[in-house]
C-alpha cells in the first residue's frame, strides 16, 4: 500500500489541507469528495489513495466549507461561488506541484466541482471519472438529501450515525471503519462557526445542482461515470441524465450499491476507474 501525507497550501487567502501520494509518478489523478455532512478527502478516499498511489500521484483535498480546511473571512456566498472557489483549490494544488495536466474522479458535489473544473479551464484536465455524481436531472430531493441538508436541526452523533449508514446499501461493509467515521466527521461538524456556515453550502433551489445540457455537451473529456443502483442520496436517474448529454462518455450501474461505491464496491471501483484512465475507452461504432 502507498502512503501518502496531509499537506497545507495557501490557496485564495485560506489554508487547503489536502492528502498528497504516489509523488513522482507520471500521471496525477485528483480524487473530490461530496458535501454530505462532516465530509472531508480522507474520509472518502483514505484506501483508494493507498492503492492508486502506488501507480498514480495521488490527491484528495478538503474543500473550503469542509473537513480541516480553514473557513475563509468572507462566507456569503452563492452556490456557484463556493464551486468556483473549490475548483480555484484544486487549480492551485496543480499549480504548487508542477503539474500541467490532471485527471478527475468526482463524488456528489465532487462531480459537480469536476464538470465546473473543465468548464473552468478544460487544458488542465484528461479523463473525468463521475460517482453517483450530481449535476443531473433527478426526480427531486430525497428524504436522505432533506436530512443531510438539515442536519443541525437535531446535530447529534446519533443523527449523523444514521446519516452515514444511509450512505451505503448495507452499513456493514463499513465494518470497525463505521465509528471512527463517525467521530472524524463529527468533530468537523462540531468546528466553530460551522453551525452558523453548514446550511449556507447548499442551494437554496435543487435546480441550481444541475448542469446545463449545453454545457454537458462540450465536456470533450472522456468520461466514466459509476453509479449505485441503491443510491439514495443521488439516484442513478442522474448519471442516466448526464449520459445523454456527455458526448464521450459510459455508465456502469452497480447493483446493492449505495452512495460510497469507492468503499461498498471497492474491488470493483479500483478496477473500472484504472482500466478507464491506463486503456482507451473503447466506443462502439454504428
Amino acid at each position: 500500500m502507498a502512503t501518502f501525507e496531509v499537506k497545507n497550501l495557501q490557496t485564495e487567502g485560506f489554508n487547503t489541507v489536502y492528502a498528497h501520494g504516489g509523488e513522482g509518478q507520471d500521471e496525477a489523478v485528483f480524487f473530490l469528495h461530496g458535501s454530505g455532512p462532516g465530509a472531508n478527502g480522507l474520509s472518502n478516499w483514505k484506501k483508494v489513495l493507498e492503492v492508486m498511489g502506488e501507480k498514480y500521484e495521488v490527491f484528495a483535498p478538503d474543500f473550503v466549507g469542509f473537513g480541516n480546511t480553514e473557513i475563509p473571512e468572507n462566507t456569503d456566498l452563492t452556490f456557484w461561488q463556493w464551486t468556483t472557489l473549490r475548483v480555484k483549490q484544486v487549480l492551485g494544488i496543480m499549480e504548487h506541484h508542477n503539474i500541467e495536466k490532471a485527471h478527475l474522479v468526482g463524488n456528489s458535489m465532487g462531480g459537480v466541482i469536476s464538470m465546473h473544473a473543465i468548464m473552468y479551464d478544460e487544458t488542465k484536465f484528461d479523463k473525468l471519472v463521475l460517482m453517483g455524481s450530481g449535476g443531473g436531472k433527478t426526480p427531486g430531493p430525497t428524504p436522505e438529501i432533506i436530512r443531510m441538508k438539515g442536519f443541525f436541526n437535531d446535530p447529534t452523533i446519533e443523527s449523523l450515525r444514521n446519516l452515514i449508514k444511509w450512505f451505503v446499501y448495507d452499513e456493514t461493509v463499513l465494518g470497525d471503519d463505521l465509528e471512527s467515521i463517525i467521530q472524524t466527521r463529527y468533530e468537523n461538524l462540531m468546528r466553530s462557526g460551522m453551525e452558523e456556515l453548514y446550511p449556507t453550502l447548499f442551494p437554496d433551489n435543487p435546480m441550481e445542482l444541475l448542469i446545463p445540457p449545453s454545457a454537458l455537451r462540450r465536456i470533450k473529456q472522456k468520461t466514466l461515470m459509476i453509479h449505485g443502483y441503491e443510491d439514495q442520496f443521488v439516484p442513478v436517474e442522474g448519471s442516466l441524465d448526464l449520459l445523454k448529454h456527455i458526448p464521450n462518455a459510459e455508465l456502469v450501474i452497480l447493483k446493492e450499491c449505495g452512495h460510497w461505491a469507492q468503499i461498498e464496491k471497492a474491488e470493483r471501483f479500483l478496477e473500472l476507474v484504472d482500466q478507464f484512465l491506463t486503456d482507451e475507452m473503447k466506443v462502439l461504432s454504428n
